[in-house]
This record gives structure tokens, C-alpha cells and sequence, in this order.
């Protein structure tokens, strides 16, 4: 009796785990387009991941103490280095598309990051399913699709080649960071990335003559970035490195094909952005081909996942 209790229990905290995921991962393309009305994209990047690092690492400090943050200069390097293709270059790059597309198509577009996970094994001859493949293959069809149709016009183009650059970023840091040494507490590790990912945005900001104009910066942009800060990076993060411990990765990645829906819905609803049926009939072939290799991925992953449903 109590340990069904028990897994009843593990089973809800799961369960909630991925809603504050599906939900929260979401909505953060909705807080950027709101953020980024009357804050710089990069700069409000910058604060966003610099005040998290901040928060996260002083409550590692305060919980654990410096020892937490023993690492060599290898895996310094390389959760920098993850943060920089992960932030600066992957969610600085979907700020600056939001200027030109709407938050539902750049959340549709990114959610083609597991196909060019699939692309980068390639390349790194880690052949995949045949199945897997199909996938990629149906994906990117949506994903023509989607580019094709949504780019009305030149600004619409425009954001929709810098949000596959982004996607194409990400899917690098994602694929590095199991490949080259990283602190091994992955709290330390996500602190790492986000200074990282703050100060490098910081720096391109500077570059790119970015200026904030705090008279100008409205209580929505406030709020937006206030949402980014706790929400996405500080719940959010938690709750997927929770659910890396206590769940199979292959339930985890589902939140890659319900993001983008829960994107679509809250523009629409909240900012009235248009939702084509053109829109619609692409974001569902990308979610079909994302689908199809999540899940043959997950049979491919069972014994291990059986063996080992803790591992990170």
C-alpha cells in the first residue's frame, strides 16, 4: 500500500513537473514579444540569463557552498561555450526574430531543434533509424512549408532565416554538451551557461548599438522580463533538470512538439496574432515529423531507459 502510494505520488510530481514544462517553456515566446516592445532583443536577453546566473548561483552558494562550484578550466569552458550557442546565438537570435514574425511561427519553426539534433549525428556518423530519418524528412517538409508560406514579406523572411539560424545554434549547444567536458552538477552547469549566455549578449548588444531607454521601457516589457527571469529560466529550467533525474528522457522530450502549440494558442489569444491554415497544416506536419523520431528514438532508448530511469 505505501509504495503505490508512494509511486502514485512520484507519478503526480512527474506529471506536474511536465506541466510547468509544456506550459511555461511555451509561453516564454509570448514574454519575449512583450518584452522586446520597448527593450533591445539582445539587451533584454542579457538581463533575463544574467539575473538568473546571478539568482541560481547564489542560492547554490547559499545551499551547498563553493565546493559546489569545483570544476576544471575544461568543463568551464565548456558549459561557456554551450551557453553561448545556446543563449547568446540561440535565444538572442529568437528576440531579434520576434521584431519581424509573430511568436506562434518562431515557436513552430524552433520546434525543428530535434530534427537538426538528428542532422548534427549525422554528420557526426552516429547513424540513425531508418524511421528517424522519416522523421527529419517529414519535419523539414513542414518546415519548407512553414518558411515558404509565412514570409509574406521581407521582414517575415527575414525573421524566419534568423530563427533557423537560432534553431540550428541551439541544436549545436544541445549536441556538444554530451560530448565535451561540463561540470558535472548540471545546476552549476546551467549557472555557467546562463552568465555566459548574459554576458556574451551583453557584449553583442554593445556591438550592435543597443540602447536602453529606461523613461521608455513600459510596465508590459517590465513584466514580460520579469516572467522570462523567474519563470522560464529559474522554474522552468528546475523543473526539466528534475524531470532529466526522475523521469525517461523520452517522456521529457515530448515537451519539444507541445511548446510550439502552446505558443500558437497563447499569441493568438493574448497578442491576436493571425493563425493561417497554411500556418496550422505546416506546424502539424513539423509536430508529425518531431513525433516520429521522439518515439522511435524511445524504442530505440527502452533498455537503457528500463536499466537506468534516473540516469541524466
Amino acid at each position: 500500500m505505501g509504495h503505490d502510494t508512494t509511486d502514485s505520488r512520484r507519478s503526480l510530481l512527474v506529471w506536474g513537473a511536465l506541466a510547468i514544462v509544456y506550459v511555461v517553456w511555451g509561453s516564454t515566446y509570448l514574454a519575449i514579444r512583450i518584452a522586446i516592445e520597448t527593450v533591445p532583443p539582445l539587451l533584454s536577453g542579457a538581463m533575463r540569463f544574467s539575473t538568473a546566473a546571478l539568482v541560481l548561483g547564489a542560492a547554490l552558494l547559499l545551499l551547498r557552498g563553493w565546493r559546489v562550484f569545483r570544476m576544471t578550466w575544461k568543463e568551464l569552458g565548456g558549459a561557456a561555450l554551450v551557453g553561448l550557442l545556446l543563449l547568446n546565438a540561440g535565444n538572442g537570435l529568437v528576440a531579434v526574430a520576434e521584431q519581424h514574425i509573430s511568436s506562434g511561427l518562431a515557436a513552430l519553426l524552433v520546434a525543428s531543434v530535434p530534427l537538426w539534433l538528428v542532422i548534427f549525428r549525422v554528420v557526426a556518423r552516429d547513424m540513425p533509424q531508418v524511421l528517424t530519418l522519416a522523421g527529419v524528412l517529414i519535419g523539414f517538409g513542414g518546415v519548407a512549408v512553414l518558411s515558404l508560406t509565412g514570409g509574406g514579406s521581407a521582414a517575415d523572411s527575414t525573421g524566419i532565416v534568423i530563427i533557423l539560424l537560432a534553431s540550428m545554434s541551439w541544436s549545436a549547444g544541445s549536441f556538444l554538451s554530451a560530448r565535451i567536458p561540463m561540470p558535472a552538477n548540471p545546476f552549476v552547469a546551467s549557472t555557467v551557461e546562463m552568465a555566459a549566455g548574459g554576458i556574451g549578449l551583453a557584449l553583442t548588444s554593445t556591438v550592435v548599438g543597443e540602447h536602453l531607454d529606461l523613461g521608455a521601457v513600459s510596465g508590459r516589457s517590465w513584466a514580460g522580463l520579469a516572467y522570462l527571469v523567474v519563470m522560464g529560466s529559474l522554474v522552468g529550467f528546475t523543473a526539466y533538470v528534475w524531470l532529466l533525474g526522475a523521469a525517461p528522457i523520452s517522456l521529457v522530450s515530448t515537451y519539444a512538439y507541445v511548446n510550439p502549440v502552446v505558443a500558437v494558442a497563447l499569441g493568438a489569444l493574448v497578442l491576436s496574432e493571425p493563425v493561417t491554415t497554411s500556418m496550422v497544416a505546416a506546424g502539424l506536419v513539423i509536430v508529425l515529423g518531431v513525433a516520429l523520431v521522439v518515439s522511435t528514438e524511445r524504442r530505440r532508448n527502452a533498455p537503457i531507459e528500463e536499466k537506468e530511469p534516473a540516469s541524466v
